[in-house]
C-alpha cells in the first residue's frame, strides 16, 4: 500500500492518496460541510476500499480562508468544481491517469459529486453517496450519466425523504439503499461497515468491471 500525503497544486488542496498494489479503480471523496480529509467515517470507508482493492484519494475542497466563509461549505458549485479540478490532477498521473473513477460523497459532498460528474460524464465510472444530499444536485441529477448508489440511514427521516425524490429524479442507472436504524451519522454499530459493504460492491460492479475490461483490450 503506497500512501502519501501531499497537496494539488495552485489551490493548495490537502489531500491524502493511498494506492494498493494493482489497484482496480480511484475513488475521490468528497466530504460534507463541517468536515475536512481527516472525517473518521470517510477515512474508514476509504480503509474497506483499500483493502477491497481500490486507491482512495481524500482532500480537502476548500482552503482553510475559505472555510471561514460559512457559505462556501454550501456552495455546491464550487466544490464541483474542485472536484473536477482533483481529476485533472489524477488525470496529470501516470500511475493513477488509466484507473477507473468514482466518487464517494457525504452530506453536500454528494450533491458536488453528483454535478462534478454530469460535467466530466464518461471520465466518472460511478457515484456513491453516504447520507448525502443529492437533492442540492438540481439539474445535474436529470445530467448526470454515472451510476449512482444512495445510501441512506433508515432513521435519518428528513434526509432519506430528500433522497427518495432525488432518486426519482435520477436517469442513470442507480440503487437506494437505506441501512436500518442508523441515523446521518451513521455511528450505531456496524452501520458504517454496511455503508462500506454497498460501497465496495457499487464500485466493483462499475469501476473493477471496467478496469478488467480495460486489462483485456491491452493484451
Amino acid at each position: 500500500m503506497k500512501i502519501r500525503d501531499l497537496q494539488l497544486p495552485n489551490l493548495e488542496l490537502g489531500a491524502t492518496l493511498r494506492l494498493p498494489d494493482s489497484p482496480k479503480g480511484i475513488v475521490v471523496f468528497a466530504h460534507g460541510s463541517g468536515s475536512s480529509r481527516f472525517s473518521p467515517r470517510n477515512a474508514a470507508v476509504a480503509e474497506s476500499l483499500n483493502q477491497a482493492g481500490f486507491g482512495t484519494l481524500l482532500l480537502d475542497l476548500l482552503t482553510p480562508a475559505e472555510e471561514a466563509d460559512r457559505s462556501n461549505v454550501f456552495d455546491i458549485s464550487l466544490l464541483a468544481d474542485r472536484l473536477i479540478f482533483a481529476v485533472a490532477w489524477v488525470d496529470r498521473q501516470p500511475e493513477l491517469s488509466y484507473l477507473p473513477l468514482g466518487f464517494f460523497g457525504a452530506s453536500t459532498g454528494a450533491a458536488a459529486a453528483i454535478v462534478a460528474a454530469a460535467k466530466l460524464g464518461v471520465r466518472v465510472s460511478a457515484v456513491v453517496s453516504r447520507g448525502g444530499r443529492p437533492d442540492l444536485a438540481g439539474q445535474a441529477l436529470d445530467l448526470v450519466t454515472a451510476p449512482t448508489l444512495l445510501i441512506v440511514g433508515g432513521d435519518d427521516y428528513t434526509v432519506l425523504g430528500l433522497n427518495e425524490r432525488a432518486f426519482a429524479q435520477l436517469r442513470a442507472q442507480k440503487a437506494l439503499r437505506i441501512v436500518p436504524g442508523a441515523t446521518h451519522l451513521f455511528e450505531e454499530p456496524g452501520a458504517l461497515e454496511e455503508v462500506s459493504k454497498y460501497a465496495i460492491d457499487w464500485f466493483a460492479l462499475y469501476l473493477a468491471a471496467r478496469s478488467d475490461k480495460v486489462a483485456a483490450s491491452n493484451r
